[in-house]
């Protein structure tokens, strides 16, 4: 089940400026918002909930215990009151007044349980808790080079419907993106014999450089402009709550709660798909840095004035190992049999041809460098790799390992596994979904106290 490991709230530039604390630990949750009355009537929509009256709004006591019940929820499954006491080692009375709250905004409902030893010989069975399923149907969204994915679930995180919208080119402007993205959840929505205005809300997947924080997109692959405050056409083109996040975050989502970081506090996520991403996941939390541009391993340099990359600067690793970038290199070298696919390649490569082989195996080697760069930084216990196997099969060799295990800190210790996930478009949709769960959950909490509860 998804868990709340990090908030953040988004409200719209134009309200002002945010101040969030991200943490486990929902006591140290606070924000302050600054209110101008006379903001766009598109910006309202969300800002509503953050507001109370005109004077900031801090996540107080009340709804820091309600956002750690529901937490405790969503991870138990179904829970008795007195267990949800016992786990965040708090009152009864406390847990009876936060479920109290969140049974009369619908997100949560009670639900019979086995009986109780003690209750049993009164044959009553134990009174349990869990998440309202129908309460919300959450969308998330992955955009592609050629197609947008779009998964719903429920509250629960339940798949409800999974659709492809077809794109007839690789990049347009935000604003074209944006309409674009509501037109492919209302399709998806359609299946279900409903509408978008259904939806409580949307997580977007992009690769770039993403302000997760701010919905702002530095450089986007996806996107023609740079530097681009996306929280304001998001706000006017769709009518329900929409979250972005760099799409390599929202994979390494989708493998903690449902993938190989299961269980894991320290590992990472490499994709490769047209580019190169990276999500880091530290102590149980996804590590974006400062600007939202700390986990930029296809832009690391491996090759000083190396090869072009579609970023703009020269020598990333992902102007050599990304599919973009083998396809560039093959055509050029495989002048009597040009590839159509990395999938070509690697069946020339295979058949023996020589330009293909060392198409590879240039790839290889500096994906091997990469790769000993973060181990030898990061140390984590796992490296999944994520993408079709086409893009990743050669990247997982006995001699890629071998390059690795040559080039890290050596210590009397094996190095971390390196796994390969072919999910297809499926996790990073469902990664995006159980993002949008908790930002949602945020939200509505919040706007418990909008409504005077």
């Amino acid at each position: 089940m998804p868990s709340f490991d990090e908030f953040s709230i988004r409200a719209p530039r134009s309200t002002g400026d945010i101040i969030l604390i991200s943490s486990s630990k929902i006591f140290n949750l606070v924000y302050t918002i600054s209110k101008s009355l006379n903001e766009p009537e598109g910006a309202r929509r969300r800002e509503k909930v953050l507001r109370n009256g005109n004077n900031p709004t801090v996540i107080d006591q009340r709804n820091a215990t309600r956002l750690r019940v529901l937490e405790q929820i969503r991870t138990s499954g179904q829970i008795s009151r007195i267990d949800i006491a016992a786990s965040l080692q708090t009152s009864p009375a406390t847990v009876t007044s936060a479920t109290a709250d969140l049974m009369a905004a619908g997100l949560i409902h009670e639900t019979a349980g086995e009986a109780s030893p003690d209750a049993a010989k009164r044959g009553r069975p134990r009174v349990l808790l869990e998440l309202n399923a129908n309460s919300n149907i959450i969308a998330g969204v992955k955009v592609a080079r050629d197609v947008i994915m779009v998964m719903l679930v429920d509250f629960q995180g339940n798949e409800l419907a999974q659709t492809q919208f077809r794109l007839t080119e690789p990049r347009m402007s935000a604003e074209t993106l944006v309409v674009t993205i509501g037109r492919a959840v209302n399709e998806a929505c359609e299946t279900l014999g409903k509408n978008i205005a259904d939806v409580s809300g949307i997580a977007i997947g992009l690769a770039g450089q993403v302000v997760a924080e701010q919905n702002f997109i530095y450089w986007s692959s996806s996107i023609t402009e740079n530097n681009v405050d996306l929280d304001p056409i998001l706000s006017q083109q769709l009518p329900c709550p929409a979250f972005v996040e760099n799409d390599a975050n929202l994979v390494a989502k989708g493998e903690q709660l449902f993938g190989l970081g299961q269980g894991l506090q320290n590992f990472l996520v490499i994709t490769i798909e047209h580019g190169v991403g990276l999500g880091i996941v530290l102590g149980g939390a996804l590590y974006r840095g400062e600007r939202g541009c700390g986990a930029e391993f296809g832009h690391t340099k491996v090759q000083l004035d190396g090869a072009l990359c579609q970023c703009g600067q020269r020598g990333c690793l992902e102007a050599y190992v990304s599919d973009y970038a083998l396809m560039r290199e093959a055509v050029i070298a495989m002048q009597d049999d040009k590839p159509s696919s990395v999938a070509d390649i690697r069946k020339s490569a295979e058949d023996g041809n020589p330009s293909a082989i060392a198409v590879l195996e240039r790839a290889s080697r500096m994906f091997g460098m990469g790769v000993s760069n973060l181990v030898n930084l990061f140390d984590p216990e796992r490296i999944i790799l994520s993408g079709r196997t086409s893009s990743i099969e050669h990247l997982c060799s006995e001699q890629v390992k071998e390059h690795i295990r040559n080039n890290v800190v050596q210590v009397d210790a094996p190095t971390p596994e390196i796994l390969a996930h072919d999910w297809g478009g499926l996790m990073w949709a469902k990664g995006a979904a159980a993002y949008g769960i908790e930002q949602v959950s945020v939200l509505q909490v919040l706007e418990m106290n909008a409504h005077g509860a």
